[in-house]
């Protein structure tokens, strides 16, 4: 275990065995989940003040996800270099005064801009307090552990596509990106009375020429994908994207090969458990990432309902999610990682596709059900792969494992906002549609909900025991 420091409070060894640690740092992640559902439900508006096209404003997500990914690899080492604890009171103060550059953002420019320094606040949040729990909580305590810590992180998408769409509602849109600031305050200010400061004893030299390499990769693929389909930049641009960050990410592989202070640990792919739980469930997440932005384009720009409506009904999503984490653990110990996952991936894909099956004369109260229904599911499954994950990681290559998790789960998102994006765009033309139409969205979710089945060819080789050390499972 590595050693805690920094002024720990004298109550700090009972606050790691109970809740409170996981509590607080899924309390601090809430503003980054609140932010993120509250700006994919406000685009629409946001396009019409901004003067843009709504699929263009997905550039606003896009480019916050593309910079955490970019920033993502030298979280784990600047947390255990200074300390976990002030890294994370750093990222929430660099977040809540990025949020408010959003708020005043006067075009799309300078709304990109301050959402890049989001991204990289965000970078830093997520890993950084996710390092905290892993270094601070017993292994078969873990998927506890961490069902508490994002059951805070999931009021934000319940609570987000509401008052978001009560502020563009009612108000202007630019209060969606204040809220980040009274929660920030709240939030350092638990965190520097109950979580401890954890880092490394010895600290390996920062792997810069990875970092050079890693964020020039991801962030030409990302491009490069944000691009697909689309006529802002010439297609011979688009492939050199792909070809400059494919080369990139290779340099980075020959580089990291046989380097013990690679910045990723690549070696951890080796493991099944976490090959299955990052590659396999990148398709899942890309889903994932995908979601909040195509039922805000279905709902609002296909079916002509507002900020707020679109909002009460898409919460029901987050609350779904909300229950489930309280049935995750025994759920798991009942019946194991690989079933779940198996029989989750079937009914994840079913629910994503019936999405595509909604038309503006479905009842309110189908769509809310069926939102519902996916909701649970999808956080069954995303709390079954963060802990598997884990499984078979030692406590010395948890910081970098952490990390390189991290990483893939910001890009796959990447890649989902802009897989959809692309996909309804290439129905548009098909279509032969000037604007944006239901029927453009609706094909898309059958699309993607069909690709989440590719992770069964993860799933289905793991062992029967996979991760039985994380739920108390006997093994068998």
């Amino acid at each position: 275990m590595s050693p805690v420091d920094d002024a720990v409070p004298a109550d700090a060894s009972a606050v790691r065995r109970g809740w409170l640690i996981p509590a607080i740092i899924g309390s601090a992640m809430l503003m980054q989940t609140m932010n993120a559902t509250v700006i994919a439900n406000a685009l629409p508006t946001m396009a019409v003040a901004l003067g843009e096209p709504p699929l263009r404003l997905n550039l606003a997500i896009t480019m916050f996800l593309l910079a955490s990914a970019v920033f993502l690899p030298i979280s784990g080492w600047v947390a255990d270099k200074f300390g976990a604890r002030r890294i994370f009171v750093l990222s929430m103060v660099l977040f809540a005064l990025s949020s408010a550059a959003c708020g005043f953002a006067q075009d799309l420019t300078q709304l990109v801009i301050a959402r890049v320094f989001q991204g990289m606040a965000g970078a830093m949040m997520a890993p950084v307090g996710r390092l905290v729990l892993l270094r601070t909580t017993p292994k078969e305590d873990l998927v506890g552990a961490m069902s508490v810590m994002t059951m805070p992180a999931l009021l934000g998408p319940v609570i987000g596509p509401i008052v978001g769409g009560a502020i563009v509602t009612f108000a202007d849109w630019r209060w969606i990106f204040f809220l980040s600031i009274p929660v920030a305050t709240v939030g350092v200010a638990l965190v520097l009375r109950y979580v401890p400061n954890v880092r490394e004893q010895q600290v390996s030299p920062i792997d810069l020429k990875g970092v050079v390499l890693t964020g020039v990769g991801l962030a030409a693929l990302i491009f490069g994908f944000e691009n697909v389909g689309r006529s802002m930049l010439p297609p011979a641009a688009v492939a050199g994207l792909f070809l400059g960050g494919a080369f990139a990410l290779v340099l980075y592989w020959r580089h990291a090969r046989g380097n013990p202070h690679a910045v990723l640990d690549l070696s951890v792919f080796r493991l099944q458990t976490f090959s299955a739980s990052v590659i396999g469930g990148a398709f899942m997440r890309i889903a994932m990432g995908a979601s909040p932005f195509m039922l805000a384009m279905l709902l609002q720009v296909g079916f002509g309902l507002s900020a707020l409506q679109a909002g009460l009904m898409t919460f029901i999503s987050a609350a779904g999610a909300l229950v489930m984490k309280t049935t995750a653990p025994p759920i798991l110990r009942r019946f194991g990682f690989r079933t779940v996952l198996i029989a989750n991936a079937f009914i994840v894909a079913i629910s994503f596709v019936a999405y595509g099956l909604f038309k503006p004369t479905t009842p309110h109260w189908l769509i809310m059900t069926v939102l519902a229904i996916g909701g649970f599911f999808r956080s069954l499954h995303f709390t079954s792969l963060n802990g598997l994950a884990f499984a078979d990681i030692e406590q010395d290559r948890m910081s970098r494992a952490s990390t390189t998790s991290s990483m893939v789960q910001q890009l796959v998102q990447s890649v989902g906002i802009g897989l959809a994006a692309g996909l309804i765009h290439a129905f548009m033309v098909a279509r032969g549609d000037d604007h944006l139409t239901a029927g453009a969205v609706t094909p898309a979710f059958v699309v993607i909900g069909l690709m989440t089945l590719i992770s069964l060819a993860f799933f289905v080789p793991l062992p029967r025991n996979a991760g039985d050390a994380l739920n108390g499972r006997a093994v068998r």
